[in-house]
């Protein structure tokens, strides 16, 4: 089963302690690129964030949004600064002695200037935040992929249609191009006659002239590597489970490949128009392996 690019995950953790919530969303790109949003307390968490993911995830354009609460009392202590607030009433003294003033400062007063009083807060057991984080974030990412594979069930429905048209165009060219053959002799033959009127008609002449025009115009090489490209490509999306896009994107590459050979080489309006609807068709086809991962 394939995958989709287009995914969302969500999760959410709650405990007396904290509450942990976990948003991914993603869309499609050529890499993983991970774009990681969290609180700056959990940032040393991010290398081991980014591992986990990367065992769910091989592609995509991911955000991820985390965000913390916690509910703990002893997350910080108050810390009283007394060298800072000594200056500080040392230089308020000396204002007071320069311009003759009131000195009429205060506790309360004293407690609001800058760095005077101080919430640090209290080292983090870093193990048991990620034991807390990794449950979450290992449900989101479950979460995530259903939503790839649910839509990678929609893009296989359709790839698997257009292959089927594109294999129906091919043998479209294949049943042509010996009725373009016969044509191109009868046509040979009947100008020959006219020019020469009653002279008689070299059959090995016309012969080796369709011969070479046959050879000029096969297209065989080109329809059968479609064909193999088609079963290959199909085989792929029904066995192959993930990792697929960047192979799918190189087979569609090579089937446009074989497409322009047969319409620089047609001769025939019919074969040519036949060309041009294959490449269309696999220009949607390439188009739609963009979403796959």
């Amino acid at each position: 089963m394939i995958k989709s690019m287009t995914g969302f995950g969500r999760a959410e953790v709650v405990t007396k302690e904290r509450k942990i919530t976990i948003e991914l969303k993603s869309v499609n790109h050529r890499y993983l690129d991970l774009s990681i949003k969290m609180p700056r307390k959990l940032n040393f968490l991010e290398g081991a964030v980014r591992n986990l993911m990367k065992t769910y995830i091989q592609r995509g354009k991911v955000d991820v949004y985390i965000t913390y609460e916690d509910y703990t009392l002893d997350n910080g202590s108050l810390k009283y600064n007394r060298e800072l607030a000594s200056e500080y009433i040392t230089c308020l003294k000396q204002m007071q002695q320069d311009f003759d003033l009131d000195y009429d400062i205060k506790v309360s007063t004293l407690s609001r200037y800058p760095e005077v009083l101080v919430m640090e807060e209290q080292s983090v057991d870093e193990e048991a935040l990620w034991e807390s984080l990794e449950a979450p974030l290992r449900e989101a990412c479950e979460k995530f992929v259903q939503t790839r594979i649910l839509e990678g069930r929609n893009l296989e429905k359709d790839l698997i249609g257009k292959l089927d048209s594109l294999e129906e165009k091919v043998l479209r060219v294949e049943a042509r191009s010996p009725e373009v053959v016969n044509a191109y002799r009868t046509k040979l033959e009947a100008k020959v006659s006219e020019l020469l009127e009653d002279t008689q008609i070299d059959d090995n002449r016309i012969a080796a002239e369709v011969i070479l025009f046959s050879d000029k115009i096969c297209n065989d090489e080109e329809t059968v590597r479609l064909h193999s490209h088609i079963r290959n490509m199909k085989k792929m999306l029904t066995t192959e489970k993930e990792g697929i896009g960047r192979k799918l994107d190189f087979m569609a590459q090579e089937m446009n490949r074989e497409a322009n050979t047969i319409l620089s080489k047609s001769s025939d309006l019919e074969i040519s128009n036949i060309a041009i609807d294959l490449k269309t068709e696999i220009e949607k086809v390439r188009e739609q392996i963009q979403n796959v991962e």
